[in-house]
């Protein structure tokens, strides 16, 4: 259900607010599970649909970019915009904008070299940029340090437990009985697209299935136990984001 200035309001209800179509299916997600999701303005809610529609867009283009997947011990980066740190982290050199280093990330991703969990990172920032703009994210990403599950203070995530995920969420499937060779395969983090799709970086964008029938290849030996979707949803906090512009 979605709430609005404490209202619950139906999709119908908004139809000549949100005209977009990618928007209008995350409305009926929303307004098809029984957990509220609470705005106060119709601004607020119009600022997540579109952070969550550049979401998806974020991760097409950085699946198409041709950045490699790889562990921290042997990441790289573009070394002309960004230094390469010893735990494997990206930081942005001096004197380069942040929107131009995120933005190489898409147009030279051929240069780039990262794990999954830096990739879900990287998607939420670049949906960040699109969404605000070059000139807000500049000033508020000045210094842009990518690794891992680390965030800049200006984008706040949180996680919650449920099945109620829409478009846009990152989600994260778990494969106990992993290869102890291969332990970058124990997890794969996601970004759910829609129609059972998922972006992991190192897979693609493949259903649920083909991702865990690939988690379930890099298991160890008389293993029995199958990967499988956690029930822990990772989510931007749009409102304190909205903030940024």
């Amino acid at each position: 259900m979605i709430s609005v200035n404490g209202h619950i309001v139906n999709p119908e209800e908004l139809s000549k607010e949100i005209t977009n179509s990618e928007q209008k299916v995350i409305l009926k997600q929303m307004a098809g599970y029984p957990v509220i999701f609470y705005y106060e303005s119709l601004q607020q809610l119009k600022f997540e649909l579109l952070f969550r529609v550049n979401t998806i867009k974020a991760a097409n283009d950085l699946d198409k970019s041709g950045a490699k997947f790889t562990t921290f011990a042997y990441s790289f980066p573009n070394r002309k915009l960004w230094y390469r740190l010893p735990n494997g982290g990206f930081l942005l050199r001096e004197g380069i904008y942040p929107s131009e280093g995120i933005e190489d990330l898409v147009k030279n991703g051929k240069l780039y070299a990262f794990e999954c969990s830096t990739a879900i990172a990287i998607v939420l920032y670049i949906a960040v940029l699109y969404t605000i703009g070059p000139r807000a994210f500049n000033t508020y990403f000045s210094r842009l340090y990518l690794m891992d599950w680390q965030f800049d203070e200006d984008l706040p995530v949180y996680n919650k437990e449920g099945e109620d995920f829409i478009i846009g969420d990152v989600l994260h499937f778990k494969n106990p009985e992993f290869d102890p060779q291969q332990p970058w395969w124990r997890a794969e983090n996601v970004i759910f697209v829609g129609d059972d799709k998922f972006y992991g970086h190192g897979i693609g964008i493949r259903d649920s299935k083909t991702i865990i029938n690939f988690l379930n290849d890099k298991r160890k030996e008389n293993s029995n136990e199958s990967a499988y979707l956690m029930r822990m949803i990772t989510r931007p906090n749009y409102k304190t984001i909205s903030l940024l512009r």
